[in-house]
């Protein structure tokens, strides 16, 4: 116990008094300044109005009192094309003519839309507002037509609307897109920069010498105190000021996240005795960073991927984290839900420190001298 306590005192003391973890909450503070407003809000679309009718006007001020479409009147369609061809305006909506007059008939209308297909999650935010808008438009008057007809006002709703429903909001209540892909960017670089300062001190200790279990577990250990700190920051302190619902306490992040790192540190022991050279590890976690952000379920459901893709996946302890994190600290999600993922983490921390053990051992070669007694 006294070399690893000596092992522990000497690399946090080292990490404190060169504190380059703290990069990492300067890469946050200017990666997150992004998701401020947390969604998408008042995107100027163009509106031409070929009917001058209170039909389009109606429509025009049901489009304008969306939260996500602030409209931008034009005279003609070239210009409003050439403005959303240099991103000054992510959609275009014409007004036909005779809008209110096929209403009034029966007839069947179409209000050609032009979007911005390069930008989905805008564009499919200003599809939503549009279609709303339209829809109200069109039961605006077909309950005049009904009242015209004899219909009560309660026997008009009834046809328009026989079943009212309710929706609530199961996931991210208040919920916005960056709400959803916040907490896995955060995840991401706590396993990340952990993984980058495991295998830093991995290669430190072997570079003295092989090191006894008691100094290795030691200097690994130190770790735990400041990126248990910076899980605090991270999935506490940041989002708060950034605005974010949260339901998660302190302790139930700390209970959530010390797993994690258990697994990333197994990750990390793995990787090391696999490649054993700063350079060559180096040059693999700035390859593999970026994939394994996009199959860790963050940004595209995990059901929706190739068999062997969630087979990945799941042996990836951000896609873990990623699930019971944002489930608790998000979705109100009892910590008790979360145990099943927590013991997965903790075997995917096990199983990685044991077959880096194993790889170490066969590449020193004790693992053949054991074989070769035997």
């Amino acid at each position: 116990m006294k070399s690893y306590w000596a092992t522990f005192t000497k690399v946090l003391m080292g990490l404190l008094e060169r504190p380059m973890w703290m990069m990492l909450l300067v890469s946050l503070c200017v990666m997150s300044t992004i998701y401020a407003h947390r969604t998408v809000w008042d995107l100027p679309v163009a509106v031409i109005d070929q009917d001058h009718s209170p039909a389009s006007r109606l429509l025009i001020r049901q489009l304008d009192a969306g939260s996500k479409v602030s409209t931008r009147a034009y005279d003609n369609l070239d210009e409003a094309r050439l403005d959303l061809g240099w991103r000054k305006l992510f959609a275009v909506v014409v007004i036909p003519t005779d809008l209110e007059k096929k209403l009034l008939a029966g007839k069947s209308v179409t209000v050609p839309v032009y979007g911005d297909a390069t930008n989905r999650m805008s564009n499919g935010q200003i599809q939503q507002d549009v279609m709303a808008a339209y829809q109200e438009l069109l039961n605006h008057y077909d309950k005049q037509l009904l009242l015209r007809n004899g219909f009560s006002s309660s026997q008009a709703n009834v046809l328009l609307t026989p079943i009212i429903g309710q929706t609530e909001g199961l996931f991210n209540p208040g919920i916005s897109f960056a709400a959803i892909v916040f907490p896995g960017l955060l995840v991401m670089l706590l396993q990340h920069s952990l993984m980058i300062a495991s295998v830093r001190v991995s290669i430190m200790l072997r570079a003295q010498g092989k090191p006894p279990l008691p100094v290795y577990l030691g200097g690994l250990s130190a770790l735990l105190p400041i990126w248990l700190f910076l899980s605090i920051v991270l999935f506490v302190l940041w989002p708060w000021v950034l605005g974010y619902r949260q339901t998660a306490s302190i302790p139930e992040i700390l209970l959530l996240t010390f797993p994690f790192l258990l697994a990333v540190l197994g990750l990390g022991k793995l990787l090391t005795e696999c490649l054993r050279s700063v350079e060559m590890i180096y040059l693999t976690l700035s390859f593999i960073t970026m994939p394994v952000f996009y199959i860790s379920g963050t940004i595209w459901p995990l059901q929706s991927m190739p068999g062997w893709v969630r087979a990945v996946s799941s042996m990836l302890p951000s896609t873990w984290a990623t699930k019971a994190i944002a489930g608790v600290n998000q979705m109100e999600l009892p910590w008790q839900n979360t145990l099943n993922d927590v013991f997965i983490l903790i075997l995917l921390g096990a199983f990685y420190t044991i077959v880096g053990t194993l790889i170490g051992r066969l590449r020193d070669g004790e693992l053949r001298r054991v074989v070769r007694r035997g």
